[in-house]
């Protein structure tokens, strides 16, 4: 029989509905009462009176470097960035077909994808509520398309349940919401809930999971046209004298419970997901390419910043170039800001306080690999119908990403053959290049039968072994932020931290973006009280 408490702490009642509802129903909840809260972009910051000549200098230009560097002369400031890359953008990065990247050991890619085709190995999605990276994009004429998040005929898949054999997501989420609506509908009808619910609340509940189910008039989850409608027919209903349809069968609720795919449909639930997601048609870096084009002039490429030393005067910067050639040289300005990766920064002397030294330090930085993969023909539409979307592995691979655009194209595709994370990532970036490309195949495999016959090339990025950053992102532990945070993003003497490691959106462009705005606002107001007390 069912037990449930007579009654729900706010943290009991938020725990039931991430359970039974998904992490969308409870991140709303969590919102209604007052325990999450969305990004709190407000536009353009007010940089009104920027002192005439006032030199701000800027390390690194990544999203955040250039934000600054926009703003600040907007406004009136003389800015000069300063970039360890040929490039701009940092982790905003595109590799496409005739891209070379050398990476930490000297392993050097050249990329053989066909021309137009491309991997985003860093930012791959805009959520619909980042609104200052939206912002930018508009205002700068960059043209967006959707990202597909969640496909339901893509594939969740486990190597120890259904003897290995993939699993359409629809299935799994309408077998698990099917299973569970039924579940809850004997409950209800065993007498289980009546101290928590009135007759006329125990109708609306049934009604709901009948609804929500796709349960039959029985409130039965079985195979019928209600549960046929949710996860496709055995046979599909036809015209003319095409075969009769057939209703699917539900897979074995305890099977289904056992396999834990049921996991994997709460991605789409997420509060970053649930709505419309997008990406900039070509790759990610048109946004950096966007912002490059608005700074002309002011990025300082292939300079690597050896040490960084300020006074209650000025700030100089001593920087070489990136390729080791070439003698030490200085740049020189009143302010600056900073928003090289703290993996970076930490092992470049540094004059701060002994607070900013010690946040400095105390952040590591996560792993993670990508792995763009070109096949010969897109077999996964021509196939399989899978059109965009993410199927998800209990391998190492962890997720395969389909692209989301020149759906049914001829010719040669790329797909994301691996996003991995935790102790998966250290193992790959271990390997060579080649070596991560094979495995990639071999457990891509596992999921599509022609991976073996129908790859091409490929590329990997194992974000450890990234010159520029050593790191996917800062990871913050609860106990490091409370005792460093703030100090990390207080203005040090005339020095300012800015980034995704100064926000609390880590990994996400919308952090660095908000991160710098918040920096040089506050960066402006020093300045301008400065200048009116000198």
């Amino acid at each position: 029989m069912v037990q449930m408490a007579t009654k729900f702490s706010k943290r009991q009642l938020l725990l039931a509905l991430g359970k039974t509802a998904g992490a969308a129903t409870m991140y709303q909840a969590m919102t209604t009462l007052g325990f999450a809260a969305q990004s709190n972009y407000k536009g353009a910051p007010n940089l009104a009176g920027a002192p005439k000549g006032t030199r701000v200098l800027i390390l690194g230009a990544g999203l955040a470097g250039m934000v600054a560097a926009y703003e600040l002369r907007k406004a009136g400031y003389t800015v000069k960035i300063l970039e360890y890359n040929q490039r701009a953008g940092g982790r905003c990065w595109t590799i496409r077909g005739g891209d070379s990247y050398t990476e930490l050991g000297g392993a050097t890619q050249k990329c053989k994808f066909d021309p137009g085709l491309y991997i985003n190995p860093g930012p791959w999605r805009i959520p619909y509520h980042h609104h200052a990276v939206l912002g930018y994009c508009k205002q700068f004429g960059i043209r967006l398309e959707p990202f597909i998040q969640v496909n339901y005929n893509a594939l969740v898949h486990s190597t120890k349940a259904f003897g290995g054999k993939p699993q359409k997501y629809r299935d799994i989420q309408a077998d698990f919401q099917g299973h569970t609506a039924e579940l809850l509908s004997k409950a209800v009808n065993s007498g289980a809930l009546d101290q928590q619910f009135s007759a006329q609340d125990r109708e609306k509940l049934l009604d709901a999971m009948q609804h929500w189910g796709g349960l039959t008039q029985e409130k039965t989850y079985r195979p019928s046209l209600e549960s046929s409608l949710r996860r496709g027919f055995k046979v599909e209903p036809g015209g003319g004298l095409m075969p009769t349809h057939e209703f699917s069968t539900p897979m074995d609720h305890q099977e289904l419970v056992d396999s834990k795919l049921w996991k994997r449909i709460v991605d789409g639930q997420e509060l970053e997901f649930q709505s419309s997601i997008f990406q900039p048609a070509g790759g990610m870096d048109m946004i950096a390419k966007a912002f490059e084009r608005e700074t002309k002039g002011l990025v300082r490429y292939n300079a690597k910043v050896v040490r960084i030393h300020q006074d209650d005067k000025k700030v100089q910067v001593s920087f070489r170039n990136s390729d080791g050639m070439g003698a030490e040289q200085v740049e020189t300005a009143d302010w600056c800001v900073c928003t090289l990766p703290l993996s970076i920064l930490s092992q470049i002397p540094l004059t701060a306080s002994s607070s900013m030294l010690a946040a400095i330090n105390a952040v590591p930085y996560e792993g993670s690999v990508k792995i763009g993969l070109q096949f010969k023909r897109r077999f996964w539409e021509q196939d399989e119908h899978i059109y965009g979307g993410i199927s998800y592995t209990d391998t190492p691979i962890q997720k395969i990403a389909y692209p989301n655009t020149d759906y049914g194209k001829p010719g040669k595709g790329v797909l994301l053959g691996a996003y991995v994370w935790g102790a998966n990532a250290f193992e790959f970036t271990a390997m060579s290049p080649a070596q991560r490309i094979r495995k990639a195949v071999e457990y891509g495999g596992h999921l599509h039968k022609q991976y073996a016959e129908e790859f091409d090339n490929g590329v990997a990025v194992g974000w450890h072994r990234v010159p520029w950053v050593h790191g996917c992102y800062g990871k913050w532990s609860d106990e490091a932020r409370e005792r460093h945070y703030k100090n990390l993003c207080q203005i040090d003497n005339r020095i300012v931290l800015a980034g995704e490691h100064a926000s609390f959106i880590p990994a996400w462009m919308e952090g660095a973006v908000l991160s710098s705005l918040d920096a040089i606002e506050r960066l402006h107001t020093m300045v301008v009280a400065t200048a009116k007390s000198a």
